[in-house]
């Protein structure tokens, strides 16, 4: 990240401006949402193009980035953000917590996105069969037990199990409320993000189909 552009009173303050500094490149214009699932189909079919990955596009980002939405995912290594969306080097701001659970460096990062390179999107994207979510229906049930900093993790979800109906499929149904409630909690969390208004999308990955589908 180029953070010597920010100056020092701004990272002590623990806030960025809400519009992106004269050096940066304008907002690529869009349907930001249909691109990422545009992309998203070619990996889940098999057929990804693996753009903007060569030497000479490469070389053109040393000075600078203009991602075009900010994705914050869980740090599962089947979760590979510009993988599955098919996309390539600067295209996403790529913030990555287990149950993408909240923290001030996450939300710091994303006000980062935001304020700083002008990003509009934010996709908050959970997964099927997330083990974070799972330890925290475990820890809830009093059927399973955490230790040491991973309990932290746990313990963050457990408002959105206790929250979540009982039915079929339940861990399913949690992955889906824990999205979006952290959807629904960064503004909360930030004014600068409240500020800014981005738009903030809940999504989920299916390990198996490959696809990514809004809550």
């Amino acid at each position: 990240m180029e953070f010597a552009n920010l100056s020092r009173r701004s990272l002590l303050a623990g806030t960025l401006a809400c519009t992106a500094p004269a050096s940066a490149a304008p907002f690529r214009a869009g349907d930001t949402w249909g691109e990422l699932v545009a992309g998203n189909a070619r990996f889940a079919a098999g057929r990804p193009t693996h753009p903007r990955q060569g030497p000479a596009w490469r070389r053109q980002l040393v000075d600078g980035q203009q991602p075009f939405a900010c994705v914050l995912g869980c740090a599962d290594s089947r979760v590979p953000v510009e993988l599955l969306f098919d996309q390539g080097l600067g295209d996403l701001f790529t913030v990555r917590a287990v149950g993408q659970v909240l923290d001030d460096a996450v939300v710091g990062s994303i006000e980062y996105a935001i304020g700083h390179l002008g990003v509009r999107t934010v996709v908050v994207l959970g997964h099927s069969g997330c083990g974070a979510v799972r330890a925290a229906i475990e820890l809830v049930g009093g059927t399973g037990e955490v230790t040491g900093s991973v309990s932290t993790v746990a313990r963050a979800i457990e408002a959105t199990v206790r929250a979540t109906p009982p039915g079929p499929d339940f861990l399913s149904a949690c992955v889906r409320n824990q999205v979006r409630r952290i959807a629904a909690e960064l503004p909360r969390r930030s004014g600068m993000i409240d500020t800014a208004g981005p738009e903030i999308i809940p999504a989920v990955y299916d390990l198996g189909s490959g696809l990514v589908r809004r809550h």
